[in-house]
């Protein structure tokens, strides 16, 4: 997911005008509860996705699947709200929830929590740590970050990892390509049009896995890609017992046997959640 960091014009334009296989289906799903959100036990909340994120989130046929799919149900479960999940798409979820008219109460799409989201929007206490990778074809390694500045690099658009290569590259270098998926991105190292992706590291690790007899390199570089937090997008302002209640139930979640069961079936290990338990 470091996923995706909405552009400043979108955000300007309209708030301040303001980055697997079987899974329940969950886009009508009914929660149960805590006596905590006992009160609250009648209100459907309406969560925007963007399902194009494997193994974060994505479609299987008619059903949206992933990680954040299964997070956010237990969740609600403990919250005790109703909720409903809709694939939207990447930007019209920030459009949505930027608009001061908006159709959905939050948004879960591997959504990174910045200081630049956090002037037009509230998150949720951070739910999951992720870093962005470099991926490139075994016979063209890299050691670090800072080898791709003259060559090609996909990455998608909107996201962190764009940020942060446009930080490296430069913002007008049209050795950066920008696509609307990171599956399109892939896809141009897959036909040699880059010599290098940069996504998520579920994202990453999650196509190598699905691709063995391709041969890749993943690396991390955590000197120039330091670790993200993802969290629930909502809009500026929201009602602060909603957000209280669900900032209560991610927290009790993440502690949780089923938050290492998630994670380990849509991630493939265990989590390390010394870092996310501390973060902001």
């Amino acid at each position: 997911m470091l996923r995706k960091l909405t552009s400043t014009i979108l955000i300007a334009a309209l708030a301040v005008g303001l980055s697997a296989c079987g899974a329940k289906d969950n886009s009508n799903a009914s929660a149960g509860g805590s006596a905590a959100a006992s009160e609250a036990s009648k209100i459907t909340l309406k969560f925007a996705t963007d399902a194009s994120y494997a193994p974060m989130e994505n479609m299987d046929k008619d059903k949206i699947v992933g990680f954040d799919v299964d997070f956010l149900d237990a969740v609600m479960k403990e919250a005790g709200y109703d909720y409903k999940l809709d694939n939207t798409g990447w930007d019209p979820l920030f459009a949505d929830l930027g608009s001061g008219n908006h159709k959905y109460d939050a948004g879960i799409s591997s959504i990174s929590i910045t200081d630049e989201r956090k002037q037009s929007f509230d998150f949720s206490i951070p739910y999951f740590e992720s870093v962005n990778m470099i991926l490139t074809k075994e016979d063209k390694p890299v050691k670090d970050a800072l080898e791709l500045k003259d060559k090609k690099v996909a990455v998608q658009g909107g996201t962190t990892a764009e940020t942060l290569m446009k930080g490296i590259m430069g913002d007008t270098n049209p050795n950066l390509k920008r696509f609307d998926s990171n599956t399109l991105a892939l896809m141009e190292l897959e036909s040699n049009g880059v010599d290098a992706v940069v996504a998520d590291f579920a994202v990453v690790q999650s196509y190598v896995q699905s691709n063995p007899e391709k041969k890749f390199n993943a690396i991390y570089d955590r000197t120039n890609f330091a670790s993200e937090y993802y969290g629930i997008l909502f809009p500026k302002g929201t009602d602060e017992t909603v957000k209280s209640n669900i900032d209560a139930a991610v927290e009790k979640v993440r502690a949780s046997d089923e938050y290492k069961e998630i994670y380990k079936k849509w991630i493939g290990v265990e989590p390390d959640t010394t870092n996310l338990v501390t973060a902001k």
